[in-house]
């Protein structure tokens, strides 16, 4: 039985939890190999054991760095002999109001989210090129596409507007080398990101007041945002670029 991505390496940053590790878990599921990314090293090792080792490896590194870029793709080509997919998915949610975000705050919002999204992307089309082609999916966001008052994100939704301008303009670039580009844009997914700034009990009292935010009336988990991914990046969607997807209950439709 053939399977969507038989034979096909992915390179997956922030691979290590929630809407990355559940994509890679759907790719290797569907014969795909992969190469994770993450900065904590040993959650990184937990997560390729989980995949079986012969399909995944790992390339620890703040992905803000553009060197950890070459050392994915050079892992990805070493390992697996090159790069097809490119899931680009790292990044890092923490509501705070504007007039109290500090620079180093914001730089950290941009370093990580699209600067990280940006030198990935390039080194991995450099490696593309070589396949004959290949498909990026960026994980955007909603709050790229509008403002929430309850979640005050004004840096990290400035970062994500620019993902979601990225793909724009890189569907033109990179068109004529055969790889497409798009983006997913979630709303709220329970993903181990709340855990980063709020403690396991916040988190159980805060999330379920989220469910009625979206008008299909819950939270979205990882796998609603990994098979979405898959459609992009896989061949079903030969001839979709350059789009933002929401994926988000309906919430970007309108107001219930």
């Amino acid at each position: 039985m053939s399977h969507r991505f038989d034979g096909k390496v992915a390179i997956i940053t922030g691979g290590a939890t929630g809407i990355g590790l559940e994509t890679a878990r759907q790719l290797v599921a569907e014969g795909a190999r992969v190469v994770l990314n993450g900065r904590r090293e040993e959650m990184l090792h937990s997560a390729a054991a989980s995949l079986g080792t012969h399909n995944a490896a790992v390339v620890a590194g703040d992905i803000s760095q553009p060197e950890v870029s070459l050392r994915l793709v050079e892992e990805a080509e070493s390992r697996f002999g090159g790069v097809d997919i490119l899931i680009n998915n790292a990044g890092i949610f923490q509501p705070k109001p504007f007039l109290e975000i500090t620079e180093q705050e914001y730089d950290r919002f941009l370093d990580i989210i699209l600067k990280g999204k940006f030198f990935m992307a390039q080194a991995a089309a450099n490696a593309m090129r070589k396949r004959g082609g290949g498909a990026i999916v960026h994980t955007g966001s909603m709050w790229g596409l509008m403002a929430v008052g309850a979640t005050p994100s004004s840096a990290y939704s400035a970062a994500n507007a620019g993902v979601h301008a990225l793909v724009r303009n890189l569907a033109l670039e990179l068109a004529p080398f055969h790889i497409r580009i798009n983006a997913v844009a979630p709303a709220v997914v329970e993903t181990p990101v709340y855990n980063t700034f709020l403690n396991p009990e916040e988190v159980a009292k805060v999330l379920p007041t989220f469910h009625s935010f979206h008008p299909i009336g819950r939270n979205g988990q990882a796998i609603d945002v990994a098979q979405a991914i898959l459609f992009l990046a896989s061949d079903e969607a030969s001839w979709i670029t350059g789009a933002v997807l929401p994926v988000d209950g309906g919430v970007t439709a309108g107001r219930t």
